[in-house]
C-alpha cells in the first residue's frame, strides 16, 4: 500500500488503495445496515422500515409498476442480493464482479425509484452515487488484477 515518490525519496500512501477500500467497507455496511432495519435490529427515532412487513410495503411503492404478486420476491431477493453483495464487499472477495453486481442493484433500484417517484428521489438518496462508486470500485480493481 505504499508507493515510492522518486521525486523526494518519500514514502507515502497510495491513496487510491485506500479509497477503493474505503468504499467497498461502506457501500457493504450500508447493504447490511438496510438488512437490519428491514428485520428489526434498530429501535427508536430514525428506523426506516421497522420490521421486513415494512420493507415489503416500501418495496410495493417503489416498485409500483410491477404486478403486485411479485413484489414478495423483489423483497426477498433484494434482501439476498444486498445480504450477499454487503459482506462480498467487505470480506473483498470476488472484488470487481461483486463490484459490478452492486452497481447493476443499485441502478435498477434507483431507477425504479425514479419510474415510482421521480428524479429527485433517487438523486436526494445518493442512489447513483453509490452505484458510481461501485463502478469505481470495479475499475480500479480490474487495473489492479490486471497489473499482476
Amino acid at each position: 500500500m505504499l508507493e515510492n515518490d522518486n521525486a523526494d525519496n518519500a514514502v507515502r500512501p497510495d491513496w487510491s488503495d485506500w479509497a477503493a477500500l474505503s468504499a467497498r467497507v461502506a457501500l457493504g455496511v450500508s447493504f447490511l445496515s438496510g438488512i437490519a432495519d428491514r428485520f428489526g435490529l434498530y429501535r427508536g427515532r430514525n428506523v426506516g422500515y421497522g420490521n421486513f412487513a415494512g420493507f415489503v410495503r416500501y418495496t410495493a411503492k417503489v416498485n409500483s409498476f410491477m404486478p403486485s404478486s411479485t413484489i414478495p420476491f423483489l423483497a426477498w431477493a433484494a434482501t439476498g442480493a444486498e445480504l450477499f453483495f454487503g459482506i462480498a464487499l467487505i470480506v473483498g472477495v470476488w472484488r470487481v464482479w461483486v463490484a459490478l453486481g452492486t452497481a447493476t442493484l443499485l441502478i435498477l433500484f434507483g431507477t425504479a425509484m425514479a419510474i415510482s417517484f421521480g428524479i429527485k428521489s433517487p438523486l436526494d438518496c445518493s442512489v447513483f452515487s453509490a452505484a458510481t462508486a461501485a463502478l469505481l470500485v470495479a475499475a480500479y480493481e480490474s487495473r489492479c488484477t490486471e497489473r499482476k
